[in-house]
């Protein structure tokens, strides 16, 4: 009894721990979910609030926004084409380092110029830009160009399996097409089976009769001489005689 209630402890620990690590990780799911979802509404309030700015704020004010957004755009979209070609090109893993190592420099450059978005002194702003404009368009052009070869890599490979299938459906479609008979000398038709063949009087009496066959010319032996010499004890089998009644 008492292993009984063991095997039933054991169970029931196994359902709650097992219930608890699925719980744990659907929590963890909805998580990221709900962060990622949190993420995405915050990067647009900010890039509409950006371009909002670019507009309504001319000015160094309104050219620091459009540095940000340009920035921020280029930034993201190499990230987006990286992730989608990490998990399939192995070749990438030096410019996955790339981008980080670029990224650290963007987002300082994003960080510098969100606190400049509130900075009363325009005329600071203004000696400042150039060097801010340079920055950007180095760190945008390192992104761009970073993209750009992604793209091509991913055409040129793209390009490359297609001209192997092209060649591939060739050979087949013109296998498919070539339906002449091979060459080479029709096989013979099969043989009627013969048919039985009639023995005649010689073989029949050869195969019936006790002796040999006579040769052609030879007259056969006489029928008493072919017959046998009776047996010993048939002379007291047979049935005697009746001898003829004397008159």
């Amino acid at each position: 009894m008492s292993a009984v209630l063991i095997v039933l402890a054991l169970i029931f620990v196994l359902f709650v721990v097992t219930g608890a690590y699925v719980v744990v990780k659907v929590a963890g799911a909805a998580k990221r979910g709900v962060d990622r979802t949190v993420n995405q509404a915050r990067r647009a309030v900010e890039d509409s609030t950006l371009k909002a700015r670019s507009y309504a704020r001319p000015g160094p004010h309104g050219e620091i926004a459009g540095l940000r957004i340009s920035l921020r755009t280029s930034m993201r979209a190499t990230q987006e084409s990286l992730a989608a070609r990490a998990g399939d090109d192995s070749g990438l893993t030096e410019s996955l380092g790339l981008f980080r190592r670029l990224s650290v420099h963007g987002h300082a450059l994003d960080d510098e110029l969100r606190r400049l978005e509130n900075d009363p002194d325009r005329e600071a702003l203004a000696a400042e830009l150039p060097a801010l404009r340079d920055r950007t368009q180095k760190i945008v052009r390192a992104a761009d160009g970073l993209r750009h070869a992604l793209r091509d890599r991913a055409h040129h490979d793209a390009d490359d399996e297609l001209d192997e299938l092209s060649r591939q459906i060739d050979m087949e479609t013109g296998a498919l097409r070539h339906w002449a008979p091979a060459e080479g000398p029709e096989p013979a038709p099969q043989p009627w089976p013969a048919a039985p063949t009639v023995p005649d009087a010689d073989t029949v009496a050869q195969r019936w009769d006790d002796g040999a066959a006579p040769a052609p010319g030879q007259s056969p032996p006489p029928l008493d001489q072919a017959r046998p010499a009776p047996r010993p004890w048939e002379s007291f089998l047979r049935k005697p005689q009746e001898q003829p009644r004397p008159e």
